[in-house]
């Protein structure tokens, strides 16, 4: 049973619009094929189960008048709520996912302020084995199978939670090799424990795993060498 006051309403009268227009575009284009994706499916293989069976929320994060540390702790906050949300077990939590929509964010400022905040989240949700992701307007990153499709571009800026699957790899490659190595260890350590144990899902793509210990190492040994070149 959910009650509203009158501020309430008066501040999903505001809302409301956005997470329509959100909704719109997961449904549309996020949970559908498109031409461009490079293979079969839609463009997030999730979007249609999380839909389903009602697993997506969608929350608005007002930012107009948050210091950029304020906006850092709703997000986190966020991140906790996802966390202790039903489901928290089996493959049905696997696919569950938060959309923080944030509407105060000029299209033309979402670069600056999405993706510069996105780097400093990331660390705090890839070590519990989640993915945080960025979507607005003009986000660049490009599909695993076609380099010219951008399927995080969104009509409005948000963050995206979910939990991490194998083909997240793909993500964790940073250039920098301290976040590498870190995000790296990250992704083995819960796909051979959190994975299998809290999701019961098996390990589809071993490659994968072999691969992140690979990155792993040559991470290691860029790190050996940069540490030998700054003593000469």
């Amino acid at each position: 049973m959910q009650l509203y006051t009158p501020t309430d309403l008066n501040q999903l009268e505001q809302d409301l619009p956005y997470l329509i227009k959100t909704m719109e575009w997961v449904e549309n284009f996020v949970g559908r094929s498109h031409p461009d994706l490079g293979r079969p499916g839609p463009v997030c293989p999730f979007v249609p189960h999380s839909i389903r069976s009602n697993s997506m929320s969608l929350a608005v994060l007002r930012i107009q008048n948050l210091e950029k540390q304020q906006l850092i702790d709703s997000i986190l906050r966020y991140r906790d709520i996802f966390l202790e949300t039903e489901p928290r077990e089996g493959v049905a939590a696997l696919k569950k996912s938060l959309l923080i929509v944030l509407p105060d964010v000029d299209p033309d400022d979402a670069t600056q302020i999405i993706d510069s905040n996105h780097q400093i989240l990331k660390p705090f949700f890839v070590k519990l084995g989640l993915m945080i992701g960025e979507f607005h307007k003009h986000t660049q990153g490009t599909g695993a199978h076609n380099p010219k499709f951008h399927p995080f571009q969104s009509p409005i800026p948000m963050f995206v939670i979910r939990y991490m699957v194998e083909s997240d790899i793909l993500f964790l490659q940073d250039k920098n090799p301290y976040l590498r190595i870190q995000y790296l260890q990250a992704y083995l350590n819960y796909l051979e424990t959190v994975y299998s144990q809290r999701f019961g899902q098996k390990i589809k793509d071993e490659t994968k795993l072999e691969k992140a210990r690979q990155l792993i190492q040559i991470a290691q040994e860029q790190l050996q060498a940069e540490s030998l070149d700054f003593t000469y």
